[in-house]
């Protein structure tokens, strides 16, 4: 769920983090795709999110971040399925 921070007070009895200063957490989503990757951050960038650290490209492993508007790091990677061990 996404709330506002009113909202979200509901749900903790714990002290919200201020993310200016403080790292609530990494949130990370995969990718079907390096232009998955691509797109879902430059989305993110285009509504207002600000680049976080460099991207990372290992060849079967590619990955962006972002900060969110309300400073929550997100991670966004693309795996190459052939290199999965099952």
């Amino acid at each position: 769920m996404l709330l506002v921070e009113d909202r979200f007070e509901d749900f903790t009895s714990k002290q919200i983090c201020d993310t200016a200063t403080h790292t609530e957490a990494i949130l990370c989503l995969s990718a079907d795709s390096r232009q998955e990757v691509d797109d879902l951050v430059g989305k993110a960038l285009g509504a207002g999110a600000q680049p976080s650290g460099e991207p990372m490209d290992q060849g079967s492993l590619y990955g962006r971040g972002f900060e969110d508007l309300d400073g929550h790091l997100w991670e966004i990677v693309w795996m190459d399925p052939s290199v999965i061990q099952h």
